[in-house]
């Protein structure tokens, strides 16, 4: 049985005023699903109040005082006898308040909806739509000049790259043989594992690649496997996806990232492992360029068991070969960083 079943019968006796200049009047007071009803001692209606709109005006004692609300000159008094009339009232009331819509409450609601659905876009889809657009609209001269700024950074822990009038020729040459002079080419003095790239397809190579080999082919390979990396990787998304949505947008604004951002970077670039290559990319790409495999294959492994598959692959291997330096220009490089 519900509430309003349980109390629709319900009768009692009151004082009712119509107003401050009426005098009381005996009264029956019944009440029903949404209704009270005052009647007189002849059974006739004298008032109907919304039990949605009765207030009390001394709850917890007695008599008790009710008034329809906004109009306390009219009012009526139940005796304590009448106490389960008053526990009707009030319960009644609390379960027509229960029922009753509550727009303030949806509107809370639709508003932390909103917000919630903000938050999880800024958290989960904005950064990565931020960092697709910059991708997309950064030209190449500005990745190059970020590429630039960060081989500044790297040469805070290196040294500057090598740099000697009769050696840079023997590096353009090279550069033209294996990477048909697209990209930019820097000896490292210290600090570099063998290779890395940086935006801008610029090729950072280490100095004891260099000095370390008789051969130019094996330099020559090591070129080829890290510009493989640079044009199968996305360098420049790799600097976004660190900096940040904020870095980035600072990039979008104003053309420039935080310096910190980049030094961090560079950091990263001379300890981060290198990315693996395809063996069948790889074995093309030096067929392509007409040059050996074998001697990358050794210098990678001494023992050439963890290389074997590179050497069986080398198609130049027993024949006549042009080395990709001549003697001459090859001594002249390995002395670019002054011997």
């Amino acid at each position: 049985m519900t509430a309003l079943e349980k109390y629709a019968r319900i009768e009692a006796e009151g004082l009712w005023r119509q107003n401050a200049d009426s005098q009381h009047r005996n009264v029956i007071v019944s009440v029903g699903q949404a209704t009270l009803t005052i009647i007189d001692t002849q059974d006739r209606p004298l008032a109907h109040w919304s039990l949605a709109a009765v207030a009390r005006e001394n709850p917890g004692r007695f008599p008790a005082i009710f008034f329809p609300d906004g109009d306390p000159d009219e009012h009526l008094e139940l005796s304590e006898n009448e106490s389960q009339m008053v526990e009707a009232i009030e319960r009644l009331q609390s379960v027509i308040e229960k029922r009753r819509p509550k727009p303030g409450r949806l509107r809370i609601l639709i508003t932390l909806s909103v917000l919630c659905a903000i938050i999880a876009l800024a958290i989960f889809w904005l950064p990565q739509a931020v960092t697709s657009y910059a991708f997309r609209v950064v030209p190449e001269i500005k990745q190059k000049e970020i590429g630039l700024e960060l081989l500044g950074y790297i040469s805070e822990y290196t040294g500057k790259p090598c740099d000697s009038a009769l050696a840079n020729n023997g590096l353009t040459l090279l550069r033209n043989k294996t990477i048909d002079g697209t990209g930019t080419l820097y000896v490292m003095p210290t600090g570099l594992n063998q290779t890395a790239h940086l935006p801008g397809d610029l090729l950072l190579i280490s100095r004891e690649l260099v000095e370390d080999y008789e051969d130019p082919d094996i330099l020559a390979g090591f070129i080829i496997a890290e510009q493989l990396r640079y044009e199968e990787g996305e360098i420049f998304k790799d600097v976004l996806n660190m900096a940040g949505t904020f870095a980035t947008f600072r990039l979008l604004t104003t053309g420039r990232m935080p310096p910190d951002t980049l030094r961090a970077y560079s950091r990263d670039v001379l300890i981060k492992p290198q990315a693996n290559i395809g063996l069948t990319t790889l074995v093309k790409r030096f067929h392509d360029k007409n040059l050996r495999l074998t001697p990358y294959a050794y210098a990678l492994d001494m023992t050439g068991e963890k290389t074997f598959s590179l050497i069986e692959a080398d198609g130049l291997a027993g024949i006549d070969f042009v080395p990709s330096l001549p003697d001459g220009v090859w001594i002249q490089l390995q002395n670019i960083c002054g011997g």
